[in-house]
């Protein structure tokens, strides 16, 4: 059950608020509609309700509110808009990384897939999908954890007639599955039609809270249906009628040959296209603009068969006007004959709905062929360090915006290390690490750089993993996760920079710019921590700042700003030195370094001693202690 209490937004200068003291609940086994016009605080209380914009109120899942869950994608699954991935991303490995986010086997991408009709895409990208298949696989995303509650904002706006039946007929299924539905729109005849209970907003406040029935007899606009290919002239008859026995009937045309007659009946109708000889396809009923059977032809019905409340009446007037076309009695009695079938169907698909087991009134359940949802699963509770690693795995190998910039890299530095051989003047380190004194940073830092702000600017830029919070979640297992790939990452793109510069130099000039030297293991380390260094550099600071182009931004600014300042520093006079540190360091943490550990840690010191180490070190601490700190605010918000 979903339980809103005294949602209210916070207000803007004086402005009043978007929602205003809004309460209602949405009960298990039940669709419920959140109704209003555009502007009414429909999504506006969606985003409070789920807790992605500040303002007062609490929400209830289950009798817990969401940041009291541990992983609320189980417990709430969430279609706000278009999804929100990466759009060079296939839909497979979109959904087979959200797979390892939530802890799901991988397996329930495919069984998500098939039940929502997207087997034959599923190789497509997301740049390429159409609306409707965009919202398919945006209500894949929110059944992958198998979650109890389903919150979806307007789901079935821009979509056809039959996608929008499709996405009905899910939401339906979920609900007898015992699972909570709330959707909201701004079409009564939706809300009518599909929902069991109807919440209607005005203005930000609540202005109904109703049964589906009830909300169809008192606070819908009733009208006459109908469907002619003389609709022009039909109601210009209509209107000129009304006019010379002063009534007020108002004639609305719909799309193609369809009319909407307010303030008339059946019969009334029926009559006037009788006496002009005017062919009548359609003449129902409706109560206001939610009737199912709309845009159908008599023969065809609505899909699913089932009747909602206000759902149109076959009119003695339409068999009538079709029966004086025949000219003759058999006619009319034929007619009759039809509506008694149809009216026989309608009563059957009602008894089929409610053996069913759904609420009174709702419409017959497609049948599992149609719109089957995938079985349920029993997800893992237990937390697992592997989840964010496998996650970010598929993150990082989905697309192929890695690949690319490390063969960027690799080309670059090997062309960079070949003139720098032809000028001349290149120290051997340098020459092996095409680091130019020109240039900030070599090539394999800046790249390791970029892949590691893209790592969390991604997360922002296309955030799959936001769609129920609605931003990135600052989650340490997450962060940790991306830190060992992206050291991963780096110190692979260094060892195969230096390769690569190496190979190139052995080719154009010979063995003699290839030779090893002596401090080759010192000079390793420090190139080592130097990529790693600026991959995590770019990480944080994507993170903090939510961009990536500041995280690379940040790797730059390290020589540039963060080398002179601790250059200035430690050209300084100094009275004292730390020589003998490591030995102190044994004598007060009472541990005696195994295998000469003295000595790799005065060589730890050395490297951190030199201006880009030191500049290196300082910057992502700072930048370290910055994302906790955020992450910290965060939850405390």
């Amino acid at each position: 059950m979903i339980q809103a209490f005294g949602l209210t937004s916070t207000s803007r200068k004086d402005l009043p608020p978007a929602v205003d003291d809004v309460s209602f609940e949405a009960r298990p086994g039940r669709v419920t509609a959140l109704l209003g016009a555009t502007g009414a605080g429909k999504t506006t209380a969606l985003r409070l309700m789920l807790e992605l914009q500040q303002g007062r109120g609490i929400t209830h899942f289950r009798g817990r509110p969401l940041h009291r869950i541990a992983h609320p994608s189980r417990e709430v699954g969430v279609l706000l808009g278009d999804v929100p991935g990466h759009p060079a991303r296939t839909v497979r490995g979109h959904l087979r990384m959200l797979c390892a986010a939530a802890g799901v086997p991988v397996g329930r991408a495919d069984e998500v897939l098939e039940a929502v009709g997207l087997v034959s895409l599923r190789d497509e990208r997301l740049g390429t999908l159409s609306l409707g298949m965009d919202r398919r696989l945006g209500l894949a995303c929110a059944l992958l954890p198998n979650p109890h509650s389903l919150v979806l904002d307007d789901p079935a706006e821009g979509l056809s007639g039959r996608e929008s039946h499709w996405l009905h007929g899910m939401l339906r299924a979920h609900a007898v599955r015992g699972g909570t539905v709330l959707f909201t729109t701004a079409e009564p005849k939706e809300a009518a039609r599909v929902a069991d209970r109807v919440v209607t907003l005005e203005q930000g406040r609540l202005a109904a809270d109703q049964e589906a029935q009830e909300f169809a007899r008192t606070r819908l606009r009733p009208r006459v249906a109908v469907r002619s290919p003389h609709a022009v002239r039909l109601a210009a008859l209509l209107t000129k009628e009304a006019r010379a026995a002063h009534r007020s009937v108002e004639v609305v045309r719909e799309d193609g040959n369809r009319l909407s007659v307010y303030g008339g009946t059946c019969a009334e109708v029926g009559e006037i296209a009788f006496r002009h000889g005017i062919l009548v396809h359609q003449l129902a009923d409706e109560t206001g603009d939610m009737g199912p059977g709309a845009g159908f032809l008599p023969g065809e019905g609505a899909p699913g068969g089932g009747r909602r409340p206000g759902s149109p009446d076959l009119c003695v007037g339409a068999t009538e006007a079709e029966a004086g076309r025949s000219g003759g009695s058999g006619g009319g009695a034929e007619a009759e004959a039809h509506s008694d079938s149809v009216e026989e169907s309608v009563r059957s698909g009602s008894a089929a709905g409610q053996a069913s087991g759904s609420p009174t009134g709702a419409p017959a359940l497609p049948s599992p062929s149609t719109s089957p949802l995938p079985p349920p699963i029993s997800v893992r509770t237990a937390p697992s360090p592997l989840r964010p690693l496998r996650y970010e795995l598929r993150r990082a190998t989905g697309i192929g915006t890695g690949f690319l910039i490390a063969a960027a890299v690799l080309v670059t530095s090997a062309l960079t290390a070949v003139l720098l051989a032809r000028v001349g003047h290149t120290p051997q380190a340098r020459l092996l690490a095409a680091w130019p004194r020109e240039l900030p940073l070599p090539p394999a830092a800046l790249g390791a750089g970029l892949l590691g702000a893209l790592a969390s600017g991604d997360e922002f830029r296309h955030p799959a993993l936001a769609a129920d919070r609605g931003t990135v979640p600052r989650r340490l297992g997450l962060l940790t996760a991306k830190l060992v790939v992206a050291a991963v990452t780096a110190l692979l793109l260094a060892l195969f920079a230096v390769g690569c510069d190496a190979e190139a130099l052995y080719l154009v000039y010979g063995r003699e710019l290839t030779e090893v030297p002596g401090d080759w293991l010192v000079l390793s380390a420090s190139w080592i921590g130097l990529v790693i260094g600026c991959a995590w550099a770019g990480v944080l600071a994507a993170g903090i700042f939510r961009s990536t182009t500041a995280g690379l931004a940040a790797v730059v600014s390290v020589p540039v700003l963060g080398v002179p300042l601790v250059q200035r520093v430690l050209q300084g006079a100094s009275v004292r030195t730390a020589a003998g540190l490591p030995a102190r360091l044994r004598e007060v943490f009472l541990v005696q370094w195994p295998f000469g550990g003295g000595r790799y840690l005065a060589g730890a010191v050395r490297v951190i001693a030199q201006p880009v180490g030191g500049a290196l070190t300082l910057s992502l601490t700072a930048l370290l202690c910055a994302y906790l700190l955020t992450s910290l605010r965060g939850r405390v918000r």
